[in-house]
C-alpha cells in the first residue's frame, strides 16, 4: 500500500489541524513586518538609529547563544525570537542613547526575562518591554532625551525636542498645534514619522503596513489590537479634553507615542497574552484603559509599556476565568 495514502487515515491524539507554520517562521515574519518601521526610523533619525538597533539585536542574539552554550543547552537562536526581542527593544529606544543603553537592555531582556524563566514560551512578561522598563528606571534622563528628526540619512548635530505627548502633557493641545503648524500638519507628520519619539514608533504608516502583513498571514487576530485601540480611543474621547467630557482627540492619541507599536506588535505576543479569544478582548481593553489612565492622570506622558506589563501579570488569571468546560465534566479545561 502507498505509504502517503496510508498517512491520510492515521488518527492520533488531537489537535488534528496540521499547519506548516513554525515558531521560527512566525518570529522571522514578525521581524520582517517591523522592517518598514525600522527603515523609517533610520531615515528620520539617521545612522545613530541604525547603530542602536544593530547593537540591540546583536547583543540579544549573542546573549542567548552564550547562555545556552555555557549551560550546555540546545541552541535556539535560529528560531528568531532573540533577534525579534532585540529589534523590538531597539525600536523602543530614543535615537540619542549611548551605545551601552541597548547593550544593557538586551542582556536584561534576554537573560533575565526570557532565559532564566526557562526560555521561549515560559517568560511571564514581554522581554523587550522589561528591558526598556529597566533602562527607564536605571537611566531616566538618557531614556527621555528625544531628538528632532532630520528627514535625511546624514550626520548632523542632534537637536533635542519634546515628543507630542510630552508637549500635550506639559503645555496643552494649543501649544502642540502651534508646534506642528495646525492639526492637518500634525496628523500628516505623525503618519509619516517626522516627529520626535522612539526610533520605531513614529511612523504610523509603516507600522500599519507591518500590521496588515501580520493580519494577512493570520499571525495575529483583531481581538487584542482592536480592543486595545478601541478602549484607548474611548477613554481619550471622553476624558482627554480640557474642561468637559467627550471633547478629547482620540486620533491624536492613536498616532502618538507607542500606541500602534504596542497594540499590534507587543500586546499580541503569543506567550504573554491570553490564549482564549474572549480573554484577549479583555486583555486588550485593559491595556487601552491603563494606557490612557497613565497618560491622562499619571506623571509620565506615555503609558503603553506599563499597561502591557501590568496586563501580562493578569494573563494566567484571564485564561482561567474564560476557560470552557469539558463536555460531560464538571471541571473546566482551558480552550
Amino acid at each position: 500500500m502507498d505509504k502517503n495514502k496510508d498517512r491520510q487515515f492515521l488518527v492520533s491524539v488531537s489537535p488534528h489541524v496540521r499547519s506548516e507554520e513554525t515558531t521560527a517562521r512566525i518570529m522571522w515574519s514578525v521581524s520582517a513586518a517591523l522592517l518598514p518601521a525600522a527603515a523609517m526610523g533610520a531615515y528620520f533619525f539617521g545612522p545613530k538609529a541604525v547603530i542602536t538597533i544593530s547593537i540591540s539585536i546583536i547583543v540579544a542574539v549573542l546573549t542567548e547563544y552564550l547562555y545556552q552554550k555555557g549551560m550546555k543547552k540546545k541552541n535556539t537562536i535560529g528560531d528568531g525570537s532573540a533577534l525579534l526581542t532585540g529589534l523590538l527593544l531597539g525600536l523602543n529606544l530614543p535615537a540619542s542613547v549611548p551605545f551601552y543603553i541597548p547593550l544593557v537592555g538586551a542582556v536584561v531582556a534576554i537573560l533575565i526575562t526570557k532565559l532564566i524563566f526557562g526560555g521561549l514560551g515560559y517568560n511571564i512578561f514581554n522581554p523587550a518591554l522589561v528591558g526598556r522598563a529597566f533602562l527607564l528606571m536605571s537611566f531616566p534622563k538618557l531614556m527621555t532625551i528625544w531628538t528632532q528628526p532630520t528627514a535625511a540619512f546624514v550626520k548632523i548635530d542632534a537637536v533635542t525636542t519634546a515628543t507630542p505627548l510630552g508637549i500635550l502633557k506639559e503645555e496643552g493641545i494649543q501649544k502642540l498645534l502651534e508646534t506642528f503648524g495646525g492639526s492637518f500638519n500634525m496628523y500628516m507628520q505623525m503618519l509619516s514619522g517626522n516627529r520626535a519619539g522612539s526610533i520605531g514608533e513614529t511612523s504610523a504608516i509603516a507600522l500599519l503596513a507591518g500590521a496588515a502583513f501580520l493580519f494577512y498571514k493570520r499571525y495575529i487576530t483583531w481581538h487584542v489590537p482592536f480592543s486595545f485601540l478601541g478602549s484607548a480611543a474611548l477613554m481619550a474621547w471622553i476624558f482627554g479634553g480640557k474642561g468637559a467630557f467627550f471633547t478629547g482627540d482620540p486620533l491624536l492619541h492613536m498616532l502618538s507615542g507607542g500606541m500602534l507599536l504596542g497594540s499590534f506588535f507587543m500586546a499580541t505576543d503569543y506567550v504573554t497574552s491570553p490564549a482564549v479569544k474572549k480573554g484577549q478582548i479583555l486583555f486588550g481593553a485593559g491595556c487601552g484603559f491603563l494606557t490612557m489612565l497613565i497618560r491622562l492622570k499619571g506623571g509620565y506622558p506615555e503609558g503603553v509599556m506599563f499597561a502591557i506589563l501590568i496586563m501580562n501579570c493578569l494573563t494566567p488569571m484571564i485564561d482561567r476565568g474564560f476557560r470552557t468546560k469539558v463536555f460531560g465534566s464538571a471541571k473546566g479545561a482551558a480552550r
